[in-house]
């Protein structure tokens, strides 16, 4: 292993609340007469927690929120894939602007407030700090680089990571996209990376260009993904033997 590349949400940040959040204050800003909107949000929330690991970008979110206010149980990634196709494109295409613009609304008018929604997974930057050195580090995330910047300040761990290494939503639409520019990048063959994210189907985008692929456990992930994990033959991560499984096992 030469190179470690990172999910940023549900690896390096515990940022489900603050996803949570902007999404259901987007959707209710684009569909104000939802339903959902009487809800109790503590109600909302689990529902929220299960369908994440079935989307990728910002559009989901908007997606998970139609499936929950419609009463649906999408049980697995296909029966989430046959939703979102048939939601209106146009839609979900302002909805992903609409969350973009509420993300930035609120860390600009409270910071402090927001950074708070994003806690970061500290065992994990730890191991990070120790090892650092000894490969190169990148990001690979849907989310925006001001986000990424900011949280990785307040997390006091911005200097383990080169700025033109943090592939965001701008870098490409697929984590295969991040990994490819990557590769031009450090001119590395995939072999030589391991990736480290916290949903399945980001890891079975991943695996056919031939990089060590591993499911980080402690992120937005249950049985079903580990199960599905185990049976494609990657690696399950856990924050207690993490630096064995990347590192000393990489080494050998």
């Amino acid at each position: 292993m030469q190179a470690l590349v990172l999910d940023f949400d549900g690896v390096i940040s515990d940022s489900v609340r603050e996803s949570f959040t902007v999404s259901l204050r987007s959707y209710l800003d684009l569909r104000p007469d939802s339903s959902l909107a009487e809800r109790e949000r503590e109600d909302l929330y689990p529902a929220f927690l299960e369908l994440m690991p079935l989307g990728n970008r910002a559009e989901d979110y908007g997606t998970a929120v139609t499936a929950i206010e419609a009463g649906r149980t999408l049980a697995d990634q296909e029966s989430y894939d046959a939703f979102r196709a048939v939601q209106d494109p146009e839609w979900l295409e302002r909805y992903h602007r609409r969350f973009y613009e509420v993300r930035t609304e609120m860390a600009g008018s409270d910071p402090g407030g927001w950074l708070k929604l994003m806690r970061p997974y500290a065992p994990f930057l730890d191991l990070l700090r120790r090892r650092a050195g000894s490969v190169v580090y990148a990001i690979a995330t849907s989310k925006d680089l001001q986000s990424v910047e900011a949280s990785l300040a307040a997390y006091g761990v911005s200097d383990l990571f080169s700025r033109n290494l943090i592939m965001d939503k701008e870098a490409g639409a697929s984590k295969t996209a991040h990994l490819q520019r990557l590769r031009e990048l450090l001119g590395l063959d995939y072999p030589a990376m391991t990736f480290v994210d916290d949903k399945v189907n980001h890891l079975d985008a991943v695996a056919p260009l031939g990089a060590r692929c591993a499911l980080a456990t402690w992120g937005y992930n249950g049985s079903r993904e580990h199960e599905l994990a185990q049976q494609r033959g990657y690696l399950l991560c856990t924050l207690d033997e993490a630096e064995r499984q990347l590192f000393d096992a990489a080494e050998r």
